[in-house]
């Protein structure tokens, strides 16, 4: 590891890309900055590390840069917290809080980003930002003609954690059903807690909804444009999430939202763009919008629906664009490089 001389940003990310294959998750949005910057693993002047996509042996890593004068920008997005890491609590967060308060400059995905790590990871003296994720607006675009209402598509993905943010999805087409509005389900990505598969089997059996969902376990970048394009809305019931891209994506792809008005999500999805249920902020327990409510959400945006597209399209222009984060990272580099931070 050498420190490089140039004054021009050259950025290290600790391997992880040339550890992924297929980057996901918190390292997709280093793709971006490769994109941008010039990266060298061998010399390099900043350090940058996401706390979604840590690298193995980050700490070593940290102190390596250290001795060199190398400058660290940490970005951070969720913690853990005992709903979900139950007594893991401290082995996520201890790794998370000395990289937060060892950070030259310190970037927030969301204000929810921040306040949680303040509260569990104590606070940092480096200068801050929030820069909400980026999305390629080009990419993630809206169809010019969308499928016709009905059926409703209905669209859930990601890395489904636990149970009931899947199970209430389903209860959610249930109700639409029973109400009288067609609606079909696409449940895209990994459903992570024990025996799921055969979990939501058993589910959509029991609800009578086996010609109506669709079970995507895998899927590519690619193919997540086409979902979100051949879909009507969005569906996103987990609890405190601190920044979820997939709502990032769905938003710039002229897709509604409704979901939890927890974690992030209010930051990013506004009352024109989707409906979010509320619920009381607790870190020891789950709290899932229920199919009723979900569909409640779904009703409401029904009869207005290309207002709540157009404004969903709207959002993401202004609060997502590359460019403007790829900008706000040039400006944070530039600064961390001159030591004016």
């Amino acid at each position: 590891m050498k420190r490089s001389s140039a004054a021009e940003p050259v950025l290290s990310f600790g391997e992880v890309l040339d550890r992924q294959t297929h980057p996901h998750g918190g390292a997709v949005k280093l793709l971006t900055l490769k994109r941008s910057f010039l990266t060298n693993q061998r010399e390099f002047n900043i350090l940058y590390l996401v706390s979604s996509a840590q690298p193995p042996f980050a700490l070593d890593l940290l102190a390596r840069a250290r001795q060199r004068g190398i400058a660290f920008v940490w970005n951070q997005n969720g913690v853990a917290y005992r709903a979900w890491a139950a007594q893991d609590v401290e082995l996520h967060n201890a790794p998370m809080r000395l990289l937060h308060q060892m950070a030259d400059y310190v970037i927030y995905q969301s204000a929810f980003s921040r306040d949680c790590a303040q509260h569990f990871l104590g606070a940092s003296q480096a200068p801050s930002q929030i820069l909400f994720n980026p999305i390629d607006l080009d990419v993630f675009a809206p169809l010019p003609v969308r499928p016709p209402l009905q059926p409703l598509r209905l669209l859930t993905l990601g890395t489904h954690g636990y149970r009931a943010r899947v199970l209430s999805t389903l209860a959610c087409l249930k109700c639409l059903q029973e109400a009288g509005t067609p609606a079909l389900l696409t449940l895209a990505g990994q459903c992570q807690w024990p025996n799921a598969h055969r979990e939501l089997q058993e589910e959509i059996a029991s609800l009578g909804l086996q010609s109506l969902v669709t079970l995507l376990p895998a899927f590519t970048q690619a193919q997540a444009v086409t979902l979100y394009q051949s879909h009507h809305l969005l569906l996103h019931p987990k609890y405190l999430d601190p920044s979820p891209t997939v709502v990032l994506e769905a938003l710039s792809s002229g897709c509604p939202v409704v979901g939890s008005a927890t974690g992030g999500l209010p930051e990013l999805v506004s009352k024109e763009s989707g409906v979010l249920i509320p619920a009381a902020l607790q870190w020891d327990q789950m709290i899932t919008p229920t199919g009723e409510e979900l569909a409640a959400g779904v009703l409401k945006i029904l009869p207005h629906f290309s207002s709540y597209a157009q404004a969903a399209r709207q959002r993401a222009e202004l609060l997502f664009n590359k460019e403007e984060w790829i900008a706000g990272h040039r400006a944070i580099f530039a600064a961390c490089l001159s030591r004016k931070i």
